[in-house]
C-alpha cells in the first residue's frame, strides 16, 4: 500500500518519539512538530512552477510537410526545438498548420507527436553523409512519443481562418545531397487549424535541448506545419540557441535537412521557427529527505535537552 511522503514521516515519528527517554510534555511538543513537517511535505506539489513554451504567431513564410505513414504516404517530420532547464513534465501542447484539399479538420485522421534529442544522441555517429550536415538536427532516433491511435494523446481542432496562404512550402522536395536545395515547391493554400493534444502520460523530461515533431494524418489532402517568427519574440518564448526548423522524409532518414539552408537556400537564406506551444509543470527538486533530515535532528536536540534536565 502506498503511502503519502507526509503520512510516513508523521508515523515514523511517532514511533521514534515513542521510545525517547522524555517526559510527556516534551513529546507532545514533538509529535505537533512532526505533524506540521508532515503537512509542510504533503503541500509542496502545489507550488510546482508551471512550465510554457511558445514560438509565437504565425508568419505565413513557410508550410513544412509533417505526416506519419499511412494510405499510400511515406512518412514527413518536420522538426523545431526547446530547451528544457530543468526536469519538467509536458501535460499538453499546439501546433498550428494548414489543411490543404478538400478536407475539414474533423476529417483528421491519427495525430502523433515526437520528442528528439540533438545529434549525435540517440544516433549513429559519424553520420552517413547523405546531407550537408548533422550539426544541430535532431537524432537519428525519437527520444519519445505519444499517438491518438495508440490513445496516448487526445486532440481537438480550431479552425483560425477559412482561407490562409504561406508563401513557400515543402512537401515532396526533400532529397539528398547533392539535390537537396530546391528553393522550395511554392505557395500553398488550405485552412489554418490549431490543433491542441493533450498526453495521458506526460513526457517527462530532463534539462535538455528537445525538438518537438508534430504529425497529422488527412484524407484527401496534406498537412502543413506553418512557421513562426525568427528570432523568437513577444508573446513567444525567447531562449538560446534558438535551432532553425528541420526536415525528413523516409528516403532521407535518419538524416534531415535544415528546411531554409538546405532546401530553400539562396545567397541568403531564410530560417525559420515552427509555431507551436508546450504546456506542464517543473518537477520539484527532491526535499522530503532533508526536511526528514531537519526533523531527525530537532529530536535528538529535544532529546539530549530533556536527558539533561532529567534527575543526576
Amino acid at each position: 500500500m502506498k503511502i503519502a511522503q507526509g503520512t510516513f514521516i508523521n508515523l515514523l515519528t511517532r514511533k521514534v518519539v515513542a521510545t525517547m527517554s522524555i517526559d510527556r510534555y516534551a513529546k507532545r511538543r514533538l509529535r505537533l512538530a512532526s505533524a506540521l513537517v508532515a503537512a509542510g511535505l504533503l503541500a509542496l506539489p502545489s507550488y510546482a512552477t508551471p512550465y510554457f513554451f511558445s514560438t509565437g504567431n504565425v508568419d505565413g513564410r513557410m508550410a513544412a510537410a509533417s505526416r506519419s505513414a499511412g494510405a499510400g504516404k511515406t512518412e514527413i517530420e518536420a522538426a523545431d526545438d526547446f530547451v528544457i532547464t530543468s526536469r519538467s513534465q509536458i501535460t499538453s501542447a499546439s501546433f498550428t498548420g494548414l489543411l490543404t484539399g478538400n478536407v475539414a479538420p474533423a476529417t483528421v485522421g491519427d495525430v502523433t507527436v515526437e520528442i528528439y534529442r540533438i545529434f549525435p544522441k540517440d544516433s549513429t555517429n559519424p553520420p552517413s553523409g547523405n546531407v550537408p550536415t548533422r550539426v544541430n538536427s535532431p537524432s537519428d532516433n525519437v527520444f519519445d512519443s505519444r499517438e491518438a491511435a495508440a490513445g496516448t494523446l487526445s486532440f481537438s481542432t480550431s479552425t483560425l481562418a477559412s482561407s490562409f496562404t504561406a508563401a513557400n512550402s515543402v512537401l515532396n522536395g526533400i532529397n539528398k545531397i547533392p539535390n537537396q536545395t530546391t528553393g522550395g515547391e511554392g505557395a500553398v493554400t488550405g485552412k489554418e487549424v490549431q490543433f491542441t493534444v493533450a498526453f495521458s502520460t506526460p513526457f517527462d523530461l530532463p534539462a535538455d535541448h528537445y525538438f518537438f515533431i508534430p504529425q497529422v494524418q488527412v484524407t484527401g489532402g496534406e498537412f502543413y506545419w506553418l512557421s513562426s517568427v525568427r528570432p523568437i519574440a513577444a508573446p513567444g518564448t525567447p531562449f538560446a540557441p534558438d535551432l532553425q526548423a528541420w526536415i525528413r522524409n523516409a528516403a532521407l532518414d535518419p538524416d534531415w535537412l535544415k528546411i531554409g539552408t538546405d532546401i530553400v537556400g539562396g545567397s541568403t537564406p531564410p530560417t525559420f521557427n515552427e509555431a507551436f506551444t508546450l504546456t506542464g509543470q517543473v518537477v520539484p527538486e527532491p526535499s522530503s529527505l532533508a526536511l526528514f533530515g531537519i526533523a531527525i535532528l530537532g529530536l535528538f536536540g529535544v532529546q539530549k535537552r530533556g536527558r539533561r534536565s532529567g534527575p543526576n
